[in-house]
């Protein structure tokens, strides 16, 4: 069973209900996008979590990356950024531990957060053939599958599976001219792998096994973009697009499987290209969620790239797109501490907030009203409960008092609101 076999009976689950609810829309609705491959809620029947729902007509949803790296792994710390990444408003969290201990923090991180928890399966696959002493092309393809399968009997949710890169792509490529070649880091141990091996990708080749096992334990497929832009200058290019096709075509199948899948997107991408992205998408993948890394829409920025994905992230909300994963001020230069998270995850909401209230939501205009209201009468309380930062709010206020509560010390008691408050 799976949510997508029960919609299609005209079924309503328990966890379309509680998403109906948090949605403020029909659970009849959700039901037939979900039916219709336009909506997933990631949940694994193994694992009882609080579900959300991810796709057309809901909220836009965040995903913040945490786990350790082979150079830096302290389990407590990662636990403690994926619960300060719940607590500051992201929706999911993925492992993508490369460390030692990556099997002990995912049992961890299963037992510890009360959302969806996605993976990359082929990080494992391939930490455990260098732990043998053999590089990564020499991974074995019976290991990929039994990652993946342990995974899923473990409760993961949502895993991104790079089944679009296939050998065609790979040998085409080296053709493309590329100023950065490949940059996911998945895609990359694939695409060497079919380069050294001489053979198709595994999980290209035998990707009905794949459904088989997402549907044994309702997995969302996150069909990962192994051949996204790595920077401007390679984005919306033909490799990029070749690999979206053939996406596509494993979204169908995979729907007329009966399994949730969704669809992984760029992640370096000029703002003039983001809407065309996001429409190239939807048509050529049927209508998918679409789960885009920012998209980053400078590349001189390091340091503040929560804000260049932010930027993007809004525009592709807006464009289309569904879930938005974070990105942190560290991207690109270092493993993130827990203020990174914090501000990485607070980015995207106000990215996220601000393209529900273009798209007209009516739940992300009643807080918008709800401020401006707690603003004109002076409710510090409700301004700082619905704000995405409470306590840098407070922290403010209390560093700049002001004798009177109808005032801030920015104007003073020149304050229009003050002024004008009986007149208009």
């Amino acid at each position: 069973m799976t949510q997508v076999t029960e919609a299609r009976k005209g079924n309503i689950t328990k966890e379309v209900k509680i998403v109906a609810k948090k949605e403020k829309i029909s659970p009849e609705k959700i039901r037939k996008m979900i039916a219709a491959g336009k909506i997933v809620i990631p949940k694994n029947i193994n694992r009882e979590t609080s579900p959300c729902g991810i796709g057309d007509g809901l909220k836009t949803k965040i995903n913040a990356n945490i786990g350790s790296s082979s150079k830096m792994e302290n389990l407590p710390l990662e636990i403690e950024k994926a619960k300060t990444a719940v607590h500051y408003g992201a929706d999911a969290v993925m492992d993508l531990s490369t460390g030692p201990n990556l099997n002990e923090f995912r049992e961890k991180i299963i037992d510890e957060i009360n959302a969806p928890i996605g993976t990359v399966p082929i990080y494992e696959a391939g930490v455990a053939t260098q732990r043998r002493g053999e590089p990564i092309t020499s991974m074995n393809e019976e290991d990929m599958f039994k990652v993946i399968e342990n995974q899923a009997k473990e409760g993961i949710d949502f895993m991104t599976l790079h089944c679009g890169i296939n050998r065609d792509l790979v040998n085409k490529l080296s053709n493309a001219k590329r100023t950065m070649g490949i940059v996911s880091r998945g895609g990359t141990f694939l695409a060497s792998w079919i380069l050294h091996n001489d053979k198709e990708n595994p999980l290209y080749d035998n990707y009905e096994y794949i459904l088989e096992i997402a549907y044994e334990y309702d997995i969302t497929l996150s069909l990962g973009d192994g051949l996204r832009p790595g920077c401007l200058q390679d984005a919306t290019d033909i490799s990029q697009i070749q690999e979206l096709v053939n996406l596509g075509t494993l979204v169908k199948k995979a729907q007329d499987a009966s399994v949730q899948t969704m669809v992984e997107g760029p992640g370096h991408v000029p703002m003039n290209q983001i809407a065309s992205n996001m429409q190239i998408q939807k048509t050529l993948c049927h209508g998918a969620p679409f789960y885009v890394l920012g998209p980053i829409v400078t590349d001189l920025a390091p340091g503040y790239d929560h804000i260049t994905s932010a930027i993007g992230g809004a525009i592709a909300a807006q464009s289309g797109a569904n879930f938005l994963c974070y990105v942190t001020p560290a991207e690109h230069l270092s493993i993130p501490n827990l203020e990174d998270v914090k501000e990485g995850v607070i980015a995207s909401k106000i990215a996220a907030q601000a393209a529900d209230v273009a798209k007209g939501l009516d739940s992300a205009w009643e807080k918008e009203k709800e401020m401006a209201i707690a603003r004109k009468t002076f409710d510090w309380n409700k301004q700082f409960e619905l704000a995405f930062d409470r306590d840098k709010c407070e922290k403010y206020r209390e560093n700049y008092p002001v004798e009177e509560e109808n005032m801030c010390s920015m104007c003073g008691e020149y304050c229009a609101i003050r002024i004008a408050k009986d007149d208009f």
